[in-house]
């Protein structure tokens, strides 16, 4: 077992069951011309969070930690976005603005587009695993947690955008379904205002996990046992 100092307290965990998860990294997200970009939300913190993921996943697979990608697409009909009778067309930003702007429809995370991809710099490896997601959280309707616990992996470490959202929602499922979730803060970025941000990390301190930073991370997986 190996000791993180992380806030609100110290934790305990085992890096073989340790996973880093990488919400939403795609173009969309992160990169200028992305869904964000276009929807008016400021992205300029994006490139400094690229760099932290990237140092976190570069110790992390050093380490032999799984790394897991969580990554949201849409089917080029939309029709794995909700119906009529779901609430998800009404408010998720790329289904709402591909609406609002018919010149975009089938640009905005759709697979197979620029938009939908990974950025370049967080490619994944062949040994990581990647799961489509249609929904916030990365539990809703995936093969997520049949995956993380056909591997026991009982410890996560979240990272990625957008934290107020798609990040806040999946470590809420984790810690529903008895994981133990780990924020990583300078590893993600809020859409909205800092403070969203700053929620997110009282919410998960203060009821849901633990946070660290990258720094303190990297440290411990290149020099705990």
């Amino acid at each position: 077992m190996s000791t993180l100092n992380t806030r609100p307290e110290p934790l305990d965990l085992a890096f073989g069951k340790s996973a880093i998860v990488v919400v939403d990294m795609q173009n969309a997200f992160a990169s200028k011309g992305g869904l964000l970009d276009l929807a008016g939300i400021d992205i300029s913190g994006a490139p400094q969070v690229v760099r932290s993921i990237d140092a976190v996943l570069r110790a992390a697979r050093e380490r032999g930690v799984q790394v897991v990608y969580l990554q949201t697409g849409y089917k080029p009909d939309l029709s794995n976005g909700g119906g009529a009778s779901s609430p998800n067309p009404r408010k998720e930003t790329a289904l709402c603005l591909m609406r609002a702007r018919p010149e975009l429809k089938g640009k905005l995370l759709v697979e197979g587009t620029w938009d939908f991809e990974i950025v370049r710099e967080l490619t994944p490896r062949p040994e990581d695993i990647v799961v489509l997601k249609t929904r916030y959280s990365g539990f809703a309707g995936t093969t997520l947690d049949s995956v993380l616990r056909a591997r026991e992996i009982r410890y996560l470490f979240f990272v990625g955008i957008a934290t107020n959202v798609c990040v806040e929602s999946t470590l809420r499922d984790a810690y529903f379904h008895e994981y133990w979730p780990i924020l990583v803060t300078d590893g993600a970025m809020q859409a909205g205002p800092p403070a969203a941000h700053e929620a997110t990390i009282f919410n998960v301190e203060s009821f849901f996990g633990w946070t660290l930073t990258s720094q303190s991370l990297i440290e411990s997986l290149t020099t705990q046992t």
